[in-house]
């Protein structure tokens, strides 16, 4: 069974950068599911998934403009502290969340001040050039619901 358009994918993925750093792995724990051709994933590797049956590994590298777009340099943000959320401290360099009009995101303390933090809003990994190692665990039909909704339901999914 290939992987078309509302297939139901759990897979487990080795997350890395240029360097061929490790930046995200599910390896040590759950597997990622999402519904096929609903987005939810890169559409790079959405693609590169399409046709491959559950057993077998993929590798894509994603450019910038394929993964999380280009670094924006007027992304920085002044916010007063008391809306980042995740820590006690602030230091640079550390990952905070804020709500925003659009829902939680996550920001890159960038600088420091006693009442205000500047923040970058670009996406942690914007700016990079990616490769996903990808094994392809399992593959079932989706439900009509699922299908409906666009997202999995039950173990590894999402509930609303």
């Amino acid at each position: 069974m290939p992987i078309e358009k509302n297939t139901v994918v759990t897979f487990h993925y080795i997350l890395s950068d240029e360097a061929g750093e490790t930046v995200e792995s599910s390896r040590s724990g759950e597997p990622s599911v999402y519904l096929h051709g609903h987005g939810g994933i890169l559409p790079g590797l959405a693609e590169a998934l399409t046709g491959k049956e559950a057993g077998e590994s993929v590798s894509v590298t994603l450019t910038p403009d394929q993964a999380y777009g280009p670094r924006k340099p007027d992304a920085i943000q002044r916010v007063p502290a008391k809306h980042l959320m995740g820590a006690k401290k602030w230091k640079p360099g550390m990952i905070a969340q804020v709500n925003t009009e659009q829902g939680p995101r996550h920001v890159l303390v960038a600088k420091v001040g006693h009442k205000f933090i500047d923040v970058d809003t670009n996406h942690p990994l914007a700016g990079k050039t990616l490769t996903f190692d990808v094994e392809v665990v399992s593959l079932r039909d989706a439900e009509p619901e699922e299908i409906a909704h666009g997202h999995v339901h039950g173990a590894g999914g999402h509930h609303h």
